[in-house]
């Protein structure tokens, strides 16, 4: 099973993330990490934090000439940043008397349940801990389990279908925009500032940016990611908590600032009658049965149906905002308005990055779960039986 855990704060001296059941032989560089890092980094409407970081990881354990051992692997991440702050987020020495305490929490956020649950007197460590650049951590541990799925043949991608009240015009099928593979739409995604596909709707994002920016204010979206490649039947109905689909929501909306998501196009499906809804099957030219719709988003029952998998994913705007909201200080008990900590304008193209990268150990551990083996060798082989195997019982007899 892999599994992964970071540590760091958003100002402190770096992040760093340990992974555990990598199998033995997957090919591994820092540059395969970096690029996806750089992604994270990229999109209209980030902050000047973004401007100071320059995301490079440093892989300290588990690989050897090139490719993964099958023993833990340890990554860091370098906080640039660091040097202006070593006074406020000092480690061993008592600054507590010279530092500006924080009392005023944003809505929205975790400063106020986070103050209360750990009995802090500052918001500070709260802050540190729940922010976003946490997710630099996450996107280098999961970017492991991604190159993994890449040399099963099993790609990533997304793309933005909205910024605020910037929306694509509604699609019937997304089968075209994945057809050359998820990472092709993710490509193409990632040459636009918004990580938008349909142009008009592009310009209108980047005027709602411009204007969410003299407002001080801040923006959300929806992402829409993409999986190619999976075999049939990864997952599981006999359980509650070996359902795919779970899984994968669970890993979704464990990202900053997520509060939604959806397997396939479940909002619409909810509002229509089950004909126009459910993924009809038909015998295809070449003996196997076909659908002409993915409204599941390539998952029944809790398995992968052989479909592409698509999730949509709703990122609330940013909680923190240059015109601040009203609050409350904790310390006083007086109205007041909320804090003010460094922010993005609009980080969803950055949390579409972000959503590709969770999914990838619940996809790479449902493999493992289903074909087992410690070396890439020996589960591409064990891949490679099953195929065979499908192929053979979808054959027309």
């Amino acid at each position: 099973m892999f599994r992964y855990f970071t540590a760091g704060e958003s100002h402190g001296r770096a992040l760093c993330a340990v992974i555990d059941g990598m199998p033995a032989g997957v090919p591994l560089s820092p540059d395969v990490i970096d690029a996806h890092l750089a992604r994270r980094q990229q999109g209209y409407g980030r902050g000047n934090r973004m401007k100071i970081e320059a995301d490079k990881v440093d892989i300290l354990s588990g690989v050897r000439f090139g490719k993964t051992i099958g023993s833990p692997i340890s990554l860091l991440i370098e906080n640039r940043d660091w040097k202006n702050w070593t006074e406020k987020m000092s480690q061993f020495e008592d600054k507590s008397e010279s530092v500006k305490k924080i009392h005023v929490p944003r809505p929205g956020h975790a400063d106020f349940a986070g103050r209360v649950k750990y009995g802090f007197d500052d918001i500070r460590p709260v802050i540190e801990r729940s922010s976003a650049r946490e997710t630099a951590a996450r996107v280098a541990a999961c970017s492991v389990a991604r190159q993994f799925l890449k040399t099963l043949g099993v790609e990533i991608g997304s793309y933005l279908s909205a910024i605020g009240q910037a929306i694509e015009p509604e699609r019937d099928s997304y089968a075209d925009l994945i057809a050359e593979g998820a990472e092709a739409l993710a490509k193409r995604a990632d040459a636009s500032p918004t990580r938008m596909i349909h142009e008009e709707t592009e310009a209108k994002a980047i005027a709602l940016i411009d204007e969410a920016k003299r407002r001080g204010d801040t923006l959300g979206g929806v992402i829409e990611v993409f999986v190619t490649g999976l075999p049939i039947g990864l997952g599981s109905y006999a359980q509650h908590d070996r359902k795919l689909d779970a899984q994968l929501a669970a890993a979704i909306v464990s990202i900053q600032a997520v509060k939604g998501v959806e397997i396939g196009t479940a909002f619409r499906n909810a509002t229509r009658f089950g004909s126009e809804v459910h993924d009809e099957l038909f015998m295809g030219d070449d003996g196997k049965p076909y659908r002409k719709t993915n409204r599941a988003g390539g998952i029944e029952g809790g398995m992968t149906n052989g479909e592409f998998v698509h999730l949509r994913v709703a990122m609330k705007p940013i909680s923190t905002l240059m015109n601040p909201l009203r609050s409350v200080n904790l310390d006083s008990m007086r109205e007041e308005l909320s804090h003010i900590e460094r922010s993005d304008a609009c980080a969803a193209p950055a949390c579409a990055i972000v959503a590709e990268s969770v999914i990838a150990p619940v996809l790479m551990n449902a493999i493992l779960e289903k074909f087992g083996g410690d070396s890439l060798d020996e589960i591409q082989a064990r891949i490679a039986d099953y195929d065979a195997r499908c192929n053979k019982a979808l054959a027309k007899r």
